[in-house]
């Protein structure tokens, strides 16, 4: 089994923006894994760099290079402006994708995921 987070960046006039930095992205990445090898399930995770309306496409083609089957996505929180004019990340996936997608539900606080 894969996972994979996509580090996403955002072009600002002539800068490209990182949503978030590196070891915040890498944490996110090992505290997934973690969480699966604890529960005995061996997993191997992968960081992928894209830009924001890339990461649906980042996401389905890793989905087909590791034969997903089905596809699990988790939430995903975007608190920009964009996020009110642009599809959703799991909507984009889901609407395109040829595989199985399970939409994962966020636990609520205090709850283990």
């Amino acid at each position: 089994m894969q996972i994979l987070h996509v580090l996403a960046s955002t072009v600002t006039f002539d800068t490209l923006v990182r949503l978030e930095g590196s070891p915040e992205a890498h944490a996110i990445l090992d505290e997934a894994v973690a969480t699966f090898h604890d529960a005995g399930i061996d997993v191997d995770g992968e960081l992928v760099l894209g830009l924001t309306e890339q990461v649906p496409e980042a996401i389905y083609t890793a989905a087909e290079q590791f034969n997903a089957d089905p596809l699990v996505l988790s939430p995903h929180h975007r608190v920009s402006l964009a996020a009110l004019f642009d599809r959703r990340v799991n909507d984009a996936v889901a609407y395109t994708s040829r595989i199985t997608v399970l939409l994962a539900p966020e636990a609520p606080a205090g709850e283990p995921n």
